[in-house]
């Protein structure tokens, strides 16, 4: 026992005094340690990143404008848009917690029942709540563009 302590700590040792501080710079060098050159990469594909972001950005933005639009006002366009969004995105979320509840229903539960019955809860919840994420969007649209005065 003191043995394999006494590796384990010798080998924690030489792997402290063997590490190397590493710093992160803009520019990556490429070379020899006699010569280096600059690359300048990182800079044209951090402008195409910037690019895509802008472009992102105006789309999004142009997104909420016709929101905005389409419901006369902007608390009604913004509410709309995070609606349409959270329809959206709610559905990859459902998905993956219906298979990971019917993992723990009938992989784990095959053996223990409590487990069982909780993937079964956890099914339910997920599945309500996917329709809710769901459905609420065109009953947002139809109560404030039908009702509305």
């Amino acid at each position: 026992m003191k043995k394999k302590i006494g590796i384990s700590i010798l080998t924690i040792f030489v792997l402290l005094i063997t590490t190397k501080a590493v710093y992160a710079n803009n520019a990556r060098t490429v070379g020899t340690a006699t010569t280096t050159q600059t690359v300048q990469s990182q800079n044209v594909v951090k402008e195409e990143a910037t690019g895509q972001l802008i472009e992102m950005k105006e789309k999004e933005l142009k997104s909420i404008e016709n929101y905005n639009d389409k419901y006369g006002s902007e608390a009604y366009g913004m509410t709309a848009y995070l609606l349409d969004k959270v329809r959206i995105y709610s559905i990859p979320f459902a998905f993956v917690g219906i298979a990971i509840a019917a993992i723990y229903q009938y992989i784990i539960g095959v053996r223990k029942l409590d487990v069982r019955d909780r993937g079964f809860g956890v099914m339910i919840a997920i599945v309500t709540v996917f329709v809710i994420c769901q459905v609420l969007p065109l009953v947002f649209a139809i109560v404030v563009r039908g009702f509305r005065g």
